[in-house]
């Protein structure tokens, strides 16, 4: 008997018929203001060993679904930061508000 097969992450979008027929989404624009920011927290909190690359996709990856599809590239990022950094508890929900 073999194994069933293992449901893919939303992220993981390859194969799925309904984005077969849909074009490829070529961004080359550089960030804006707001993705530099995000990016330059991501390399802060690295630098200071508070996250690793792993960890923020680990969070991505665990965006639902609805959610992951309404945010922006960076907005997941941001999502996946904030989630470790209150599961890590470097800030609190209170320091968020």
């Amino acid at each position: 008997m073999s194994d069933p097969a293992p449901t893919p992450a939303i992220h993981d979008m390859g194969g799925l018929s309904r984005f077969r027929c849909s074009a490829v989404e070529r961004d080359e624009a550089p960030p804006d203001a707001f993705g530099k920011r995000v990016d330059a927290l991501r390399q802060i909190l690295a630098q200071k060993g508070l996250m690793t690359v792993d960890e923020l996709r680990r969070g991505i990856e665990a965006i639902p679904e609805p959610e992951y599809f309404a945010l922006t590239y960076y907005e997941r990022w941001l999502t996946s930061i904030t989630g470790l950094m209150l599961e890590k508890g470097v800030v609190t929900p209170e320091d968020l508000a």
